[in-house]
């Protein structure tokens, strides 16, 4: 496939006060980010201090809508888990 293919791009940065979470939310993502899904792909890197990088492109903008709900209700899950992890007990 070539970029062509999808057009649609949007980036997600997370940053957090602790980069073991960064890390964390890295390893509950990237499964999901390898999986081949026939109109969006995403890729995960670490960018700047530690931060999080989430690439999604998309095929079509349903594509893109679908792809950046489900990832970020990810996201949102994993941090809402690190937080209540982190809350003594």
């Amino acid at each position: 496939m070539t970029e062509d293919e999808f057009p649609w791009t949007a980036s997600v940065r997370v940053r957090t006060r602790n980069p073991d979470v960064n890390r964390w939310l890295a390893q509950a993502l990237r499964p999901e980010a390898a999986r081949e899904v026939p109109r969006a792909r995403a890729d995960l890197a670490h960018g700047e201090a530690g931060a999080l990088e989430l690439v999604i492109s998309a095929r079509d903008s349903g594509a893109m809508r679908a792809a950046l709900n489900t990832y970020l209700g990810w996201i949102h899950l994993s941090l809402a888990t690190a937080r209540t992890a982190e809350r003594p007990g």
